[in-house]
């Protein structure tokens, strides 16, 4: 199940992070800036004792907020009302489609710990996450799924410097081990469609910083 959920995840355009250990899971929530997490109720067959609730329980009092969606076979109104009380955002029930559970989880991804945009905007740039659609004014743009994914990151955090190492994170997922100059080839890749054909500078450049996505129209300033 978390194979499957993973591969359609990620072509949906995310990067996913799985484990099937509860402590593990714990320490992964607190510790990184997920959009979203997917918990099962049903976790470490060595501890059963920790379970998806326990997960959710102790990431909350570790003060993180990122939105949680429980995954179960148990379909019981206590058990719903159990993981809501807990913390949990949504909770969906056994056997599910695929395609609903994708709107969910980007359901809660534009929720976050914030109130985010349906579609986001930079300036005349949108994109919209539910679509995949991205547009400069009324003029559409086509990406590549990890072109999509780097920019998508780029305008949930507008005017913020994103490091390389911060960007493969998310972008690509905490196991990835190449050269994390591949930001610059998909930065460069970027430009030449968001930026070159409109005689834009969204996408900038901060040395020694990383990259940051801004609206050029009302910062005229360029590092």
């Amino acid at each position: 199940m978390a194979g499957l959920l993973r591969k359609g995840l990620e072509r949906d355009g995310h990067a996913v992070d799985v484990t099937g250990s509860g402590d593990d899971a714990t320490w992964m929530a607190v510790e990184n800036d997920y959009d979203a997490i997917v918990l099962d109720v049903i976790l470490d067959a060595d501890r059963p004792s920790i379970d998806g609730f326990d997960v959710c329980r102790r990431a909350r009092q570790a003060g993180c907020w990122t939105p949680v969606l429980m995954v179960t076979a148990r379909d019981a109104v206590s058990d719903r009302v159990r993981g809501l009380d807990i913390g949990a955002d949504d909770y969906l029930s056994k056997p599910f489609s695929l395609d609903e559970f994708l709107a969910r989880v980007r359901a809660l991804i534009r929720r976050g710990a914030i109130p985010r945009p349906a579609v986001l905007r930079v300036g005349d740039l949108a994109l919209d996450p539910a679509t995949h659609e991205v547009r400069r004014g009324d003029a559409p743009i086509s990406l590549t799924r990890t072109e999509f994914a780097l920019l998508e990151y780029f305008m949930r955090h507008p005017g913020e410097v994103l490091s390389r190492l911060k960007l493969v994170g998310h972008v690509w997922d905490e196991a990835y081990d190449g050269d994390p100059r591949i930001v610059n080839v998909y930065v460069r890749t970027l430009r030449e469609k968001i930026d070159r054909p409109f005689g834009r500078a969204t996408l900038d450049t901060v040395r020694g910083a990383g990259y940051r996505v801004r609206d050029d129209t009302q910062d005229p300033d360029s590092d």
